[in-house]
């Protein structure tokens, strides 16, 4: 072979080279974005590239892992990396959480010592004078039971 025909090789396969990789990762993307299991042999045949190469090509190996591992945890259908809550937001969420449930603790604890101030008023008031009917001819009034 010589020398001049070697440049236009070398930069046909940087080329083809640099097009499976972007296949690559936009079929990597888009199955993530589906939602649906992100294995090797999804990604190659998505991309239209061979595992073999995908299993050469580090960065890309790495991430269909962390991909992978991360949907495989899940119990539920996977969720898309771009959907999925940060710790910093889960954690902000369980102190507003937390925040709300003292809130309400303390709600509870007003409105229960209010309830027992107004039982207690309420029995020590005295009992009030039955009233007669005037609807009923005989003069009874008809019959309330007091919380003691």
């Amino acid at each position: 072979m010589h020398p001049d025909n070697a440049a236009p090789l070398i930069l046909a396969a940087r080329k083809r080279r640099e097009l499976a990789r972007a296949k690559a990762v936009r079929a990597l993307r888009e199955i993530d974005r589906a939602g649906t299991p992100v294995t090797f042999e999804a990604v190659a045949r998505a991309a239209g590239v061979s595992r073999s190469w995908l299993y050469n090509q580090p960065d890309l190996r790495a991430e269909i892992r962390r991909l992978r591992e991360a949907t495989s945890r899940a119990a539920t259908p996977p969720i898309p990396a771009s959907q999925r809550a940060s710790d910093t937001s889960l954690l902000r969420r369980l102190a507003e959480a937390s925040q709300r449930n003292r809130q309400l603790t303390e709600e509870n604890s007003r409105l229960r010592r209010q309830l027992a101030h107004a039982l207690g008023d309420q029995r020590a008031s005295p009992p009030p004078a039955p009233q007669a009917d005037a609807g009923d001819p005989a003069g009874r009034s008809p019959v309330t039971i007091q919380p003691r």
